[in-house]
């Protein structure tokens, strides 16, 4: 069997993302940014579940092309998906992560200001990476009410409300960018320093730059921008906000997916437990740990 020329699988490559996902399978362009990634990531010898998934289907679409080449895309198709927990624990930082990684930023820079007003936009509207990534001046309403529009999964544009303090720090970014180009509403809100829109592998690495000694108690793992998005959710949760006006803030498809954020803190739990068997939850016996700090948080996280 002939092996794919590097020719030839540039032209495959290019013929799935122009052609066959967007017009033959009509995939939205979140879901071609996913693929992209993936691609990339097999690029590079990374094969693993949700990417997996967008491989199989570029296999397929070799398939139809190369017939004679379905020696190799069975062998692409027969890769297992690797299993794990049903439940992935949800992964998220504590307000005093984020406090310090506000603080952390030098807003003296030009950098630092717009890394400072992009993470405050991000625990402020709990948007995904891409979605913040997407906006264009056009999308910000900076006077009262203050709103974005945001635009998510299979193209479905929310507005999310701002805070007074994220809208007047978006009004100075802005104000303290060079003109880009004679529509300055389509202009891109967080752009890099070549004046390029920031991309999600650049947002990862600014967290990682900006909070460099985060990591799980639960897995031990760094933190990715996703988890700024799960902690708003959580948070939100706390402050009592109902499911519904969690799930509509943060774009969700289904309330049952936000509910899952019930399960995730352990406050949230004891908070329901006591209400329903307050006599059997009094304080805990003292002198067995230290009831704060980083002590507490493992604690709580091994429960």
């Amino acid at each position: 069997m002939k092996r794919l020329s590097s020719p030839e699988l540039g032209r495959l490559v290019v013929s799935f993302f122009e052609d066959y996902l967007p017009a033959q399978r009509g995939m939205s362009t979140h879901t071609l940014r996913s693929y992209r990634d993936a691609i990339v990531l097999w690029l590079q010898f990374a094969t693993r579940n949700a990417r997996l998934a967008a491989l199989h289907t570029f296999a397929r679409h070799l398939g139809a092309e190369l017939p004679e080449q379905l020696g190799m895309v069975q062998s692409i198709l027969n890769i297992p998906f690797k299993r794990g927990a049903k439940h992935v624990p949800i992964e998220y930082p504590e307000s005093g992560d984020i406090r310090a990684l506000l603080e952390h930023i030098d807003r003296r820079t030009p950098a630092g200001q717009r890394d400072y007003v992009l993470f405050a936009l991000m625990c402020n509207t709990g948007a995904r990476v891409q979605e913040v990534l997407d906006l264009r001046r056009r999308d910000l309403r900076l006077d009262p009410p203050e709103q974005v529009r945001l635009q998510g999964k299979g193209d479905r544009v929310r507005l999310c409300p701002l805070w007074p303090q994220t809208a007047n720090l978006l009004r100075e970014l802005i104000a303290a960018q060079p003109p880009d180009g004679p529509d300055l509403a389509a202009a891109p809100v967080f752009r890099n320093r070549n004046g390029r829109p920031l991309t999600r592998f650049g947002v990862r690495y600014l967290l990682r730059k900006h909070l460099p000694n985060y990591r799980s108690a639960a897995s031990g793992r760094r933190i990715h921008p996703h988890a700024l998005r799960h902690a708003t959710a959580v948070h939100m949760l706390k402050d009592g906000i109902d499911f519904g006006t969690i799930s509509q803030i943060l774009g969700h498809a289904s309330v049952t997916t936000t509910m899952r954020y019930a399960r995730a803190d352990i406050d949230l739990k004891r908070q329901a437990l006591s209400q329903v068997f307050p006599d059997f939850l009094g304080p805990p016996l003292a002198g067995r740990i230290r009831w704060h700090g980083t002590e507490l948080t493992r604690w709580l996280r091994r429960l």
